[in-house]
């Protein structure tokens, strides 16, 4: 490893890199593997008719967040859905999070956000041409009438970039003012040193704060077009 922001692999004369964000990502992965195994089985043996305590506790919480993000827009399908959201809303608000322990942001790559947007997309996409099939779906997109169809398929292509850049760019924004400002706190020692009483409200604002809005955001907008396809019509 030469450049710690990236790990290199060597393979003869090619070299693979692999950026410290996805790193970071697949380590995620597998810790909260470990936990949700871990979890499920102190779950079936947890006694109902006793209050909640421990890992149990901490289970029945995240799952009223993510019912507190989706519920409202996926309706009467949240149950199907709730495997798939909760994982991914649990590791992105850890991702953003992760910042306070010097790691990079997997959120903080491009490439990583808009496989997960472009994810969310075809999930939506596929769920309304299985409601109605492909011609229906094409159908869709010339309404009200066919000379709009063009400004309609722009506007479903700009959601999995609107969910892209949006998450990227406060991410990755946070990163940079922070890093920027420790530089210059270094710059400045030893007076700088006083500096170090404002870090603390930079990381409550762009690590916390920042982290946990863009999550509720991303979440929520994906889930409320993914809801316009699979729940039933009011």
């Amino acid at each position: 490893m030469h450049d710690v922001s990236a790990l290199e692999i060597h393979i003869g004369s090619y070299t693979l890199q692999i950026q410290q964000s996805i790193c970071v990502w697949l380590a995620l992965c597998l810790v909260f593997a470990v936990f949700f195994i871990v979890a499920g089985k102190k779950i079936e043996k947890a006694d109902p008719a006793k209050a909640s305590k421990g890992i149990v506790y901490v289970c029945e919480e995240a799952l009223n967040l993510v019912l507190f993000v989706i519920k409202t827009n996926l309706k009467e399908t949240t149950k199907k859905y709730i495997p798939l959201f909760g994982t991914l809303i649990l590791m992105m608000l850890v991702s953003n999070l992760i910042g306070l322990v010097g790691l990079q942001n997997p959120t903080s790559n491009v490439s990583f956000n808009a496989t997960l947007a472009i994810t969310m997309w075809l999930m939506i996409q596929g769920n309304a041409i299985k409601k109605g099939g492909l011609l229906a779906r094409v159908k869709e997109l010339t309404e009200p009438m066919v000379l709009l169809t063009p400004l309609n398929i722009i506007g479903e292509l700009a959601l999995p970039i609107s969910l892209t850049m949006r998450l990227f760019g406060n991410i990755l924004a946070g990163s940079i003012i922070t890093m920027l400002v420790y530089t210059l706190l270094k710059a400045l020692m030893p007076w700088g040193v006083l500096g170090f009483a404002v870090t603390p409200f930079l990381h409550m604002y762009f690590d916390i704060f920042s982290g946990v809005i863009q999550t509720y955001i991303f979440f929520t907008l994906a889930s409320f077009f993914l809801g316009q396809q699979v729940s039933e019509e009011e």
